[in-house]
């Protein structure tokens, strides 16, 4: 259990720096398909950098982000066959590091920094028209969705197949 808080903690950083790097560093509009659709409408391309490297940073970081993700998929599959998990075993470690994730998401991403801190209207001040006002972040219907419908599922999905082996 705790192996699973510790892994749940490293997929929530592990998307927190994916997130920077998209929005602060390489700032290239293809990254922001869950950006609200008003907000996406609105994003100019940023043709300069925020500093010299700052999109070579951006891509490193996302690479990191990238493989703490596998990585944490990887760790917990392992340590999964390793204390023999069954399929219940496994879903509900899958199931609590993507609950964890989308809790965090939606509490901290949503929150705090799209609402109160304006994090994203920070570098993309065009969309502050289509952001302003909410005092919750954005498609609550989608993000309960994830949350008790595809992430379960998925959770699942997975299972059966370390259930497999």
């Amino acid at each position: 259990m705790l192996l699973t808080v510790f892994l749940a903690i490293v997929f929530c950083a592990a998307m927190t720096l994916l997130l920077i790097a998209a929005v602060a560093f390489v700032q290239d509009e293809r990254l922001f398909s869950s950006a609200p659709k008003e907000a996406q409408a609105l994003i100019k391309p940023r043709d300069e950098e925020l500093f010299h490297g700052a999109r070579v940073m951006g891509w490193v970081m996302m690479i990191i982000g990238a493989l703490l993700i596998l990585g944490v998929g990887v760790v917990a599959i392992w340590d999964g066959f390793r204390s023999g998990y069954s399929f219940a075993g496994f879903f509900l470690r899958f199931v609590s590091i993507f609950t964890v994730y989308k809790v965090y998401d939606m509490i901290f991403f949503d929150g705090f920094l799209l609402c109160k801190y304006r994090f994203f209207q920070h570098y993309y001040p065009e969309t502050e028209q289509a952001l302003t006002g909410r005092k919750y972040g954005f498609n609550l219907k989608s993000q309960l969705l994830k949350l008790l419908v595809i992430f379960p599922g998925a959770s699942a999905l997975a299972a059966w197949i370390c259930n497999l082996f």
